[in-house]
């Protein structure tokens, strides 16, 4: 229900805004126009997206990280196959456009939402929500806001930082911005099984600590650090070599090809040190130490990423590729700083 009430208000909020908000962002008067409707409908239907991420949480807490995948699978299905439905308006949907492809997210997440609650239920969940679990308690709201108070930090503090990059690009062109953006998408697709074994080895933090075993505990951190750096190692390989093939799937301009490119391999570069920062980071936080994963994105990004992306894009006029390069800089000195803490070892007497 918090999880609910506060995306509704985010939605009311922004899906009203969002046209100022393309502006402030640098946006062209022909992007907003575009962009409105397909801005609004993805801001103000943010509910279906975090309700997705909320729900799926609660399924791996409780040991189902199965039914986790299977509602993203669902979703993304759904989306995948609506969304040129509604965009070229095939058979009988309408023809929508840019504005299509918001539609067909939202409706996929919204089924996987549906789905998720079905579970919840009663079919098949170790965890079984009943209507009378919807009367509000004060002390489990305080516990959860509580707890999820470094958190949120962190993501607001690494969103932020993502945006500011997006503001500076916008001051060199629709072309930086676009090929940036497509470049982002493919590392992100990349990211999501290095994630994976970086919340895997968070768990089994929680779980060695738990049963006082600190040396298993970091031991299952090293393995799912190496593993991972192996991992983003050979995709980061295949993006400094295969850039220009790979972005030329999302485009044909030449000018956004190239900043996707460049992008592209700038950023993939660092990829063995993003796999070790997300393992580190990733077992501060299952260690319940998630003051310091907050404090590394804060200065690493706020008071390092979008700073030295000015400085080099404008102060040493290297444009859009000072934006690039202040990325895998910042993830770097993330990694190695999260490095240090991490053998320190204070992170093994937290309570959890």
């Amino acid at each position: 229900m918090l999880g609910m009430t506060i995306a509704a208000g985010l939605g009311v909020l922004f899906g009203w805004f969002a046209p100022d908000i393309l502006r402030l962002m640098g946006a062209s008067p022909a992007i907003v126009e575009l962009g409105s409707d397909f801005a609004r409908i993805m801001l103000g239907g943010n509910i279906t997206v975090f309700m997705i991420f909320l729900i799926n949480a609660i399924f791996r807490g409780a040991g189902d990280a199965v039914l986790a995948m299977r509602t993203l699978w669902l979703a993304n299905a759904f989306n995948i196959a609506l969304g040129p439905c509604f965009i070229f308006g095939w058979g009988p949907f309408p023809e929508l456009g840019v504005t299509g492809a918001a539609v067909a997210t939202n409706i996929g997440r919204g089924i996987g939402v549906l789905y998720q609650l079905w579970h919840l239920a009663g079919h098949n969940s170790r965890v079984r929500v009943r209507l009378k679990h919807f009367l509000p308690d004060p002390e489990v709201l305080k516990t959860i806001v509580t707890t999820s108070g470094n958190g949120i930090l962190q993501l607001v503090i690494s969103t932020t930082s993502w945006v500011g990059l997006f503001k500076i690009l916008s001051m060199f062109g629709s072309a930086a911005l676009a090929g940036y953006t497509i470049a982002i998408r493919i590392v992100v697709f990349a990211l999501m099984p290095a994630w994976g074994l970086a919340n895997a080895g968070a768990t089994l933090v929680g779980q060695n600590l738990g049963a006082q075993q600190p040396d298993r505990a970091e031991q299952a951190v090293r393995i799912a650090m190496r593993l991972n750096v192996l991992l983003l190692g050979i995709v980061g390989a295949v993006f400094v070599i295969l850039a220009y093939p790979l972005v030329s799937l999302f485009t044909s301009d030449p000018e956004t090809l190239s900043y996707g490119a460049r992008a592209l391999w700038i950023v993939g570069l660092a990829f063995p040190l993003y796999a070790a920062g997300m393992c580190f980071e990733a077992a501060f936080n299952g260690a319940g130490d998630t003051w310091t994963p907050t404090r590394l994105n804060f200065f690493c990004f706020w008071l390092g990423q979008v700073p030295l992306a000015w400085v080099l894009a404008d102060v040493f006029e290297m444009g859009a590729l000072g934006v690039f390069i202040s990325v895998p800089v910042s993830f770097s000195v993330l990694a190695l700083w999260s490095a240090a803490l991490f053998k320190r070892g204070k992170w093994k007497l937290q309570k959890v």
